[in-house]
């Protein structure tokens, strides 16, 4: 019995983000999927909170957590390039889906229909706010390298910011509003903020 699922996920430590471009801080697969996690919750929280919505926000956490797990066989696809045609999108979405079988195959067969949910989740809503909450992050990783100095995410973060601007989400508004703006202080500001 082949039980790899994890050793496989914790892999994700060593694949770097943002391939094409010059990081001045490099991001790996992990400490995205773990701030997706993080911002998928929070957003869950917001609507629930502010806006009367019924997220299931540990849930929103899990998918967030699992939703870039298939590239520990893919690798991270260049944006430009998964989306370069809808053929292209159509032939990556099978590769993924392919690749989510063969992850669920490395766990016992009383655990798969568990990870199933976590890492292709049949909720329509949690999958839409899995999606804001990875735009967001991508968002984040490009004011952040700004902020640093680097013109390199410049194009990157008005692509990112159309996309946001187009998302129908009270929740995403909300923590624009009034979150967003703590990424671009300084750690002196945050703390005395």
């Amino acid at each position: 019995m082949n039980n790899s699922f994890f050793a496989l996920v914790f892999r994700e430590k060593y694949m770097k983000r943002w391939g094409l471009m010059r990081n001045a801080n490099d991001e790996d697969l992990a400490s995205h999927s773990a701030e997706v996690a993080e911002l998928a919750h929070a957003l869950a929280i917001i609507g629930n909170t502010y806006f009367g919505k019924h997220y299931d926000a540990n849930k929103a956490a899990v998918v967030g957590l699992y939703h870039d797990a298939p590239e520990v066989y893919t690798g991270d696809m260049p944006t430009p390039v998964k989306y370069f045609s809808h053929a292209m999108r159509e032939n990556y979405q099978i590769v993924e889906n392919n690749a989510i079988e063969e992850l669920l195959l490395k766990l016992p067969v009383e655990l798969r229909d568990t990870y199933r949910e976590a890492l292709k989740t049949e909720d329509e809503e949690i999958e839409k706010l899995v999606k804001v909450a990875d735009k967001l992050a991508a968002y984040i990783k490009c004011l952040e390298e700004i902020k640093y100095g680097n013109p390199e995410f410049s194009s990157a973060e008005k692509t990112i910011r159309k996309s946001l601007d187009k998302m129908e989400s009270e929740e995403l508004r909300w923590f624009e509003k009034n979150i967003l703006p703590s990424f671009l202080l300084t750690l002196d500001e945050m703390q005395n903020n």
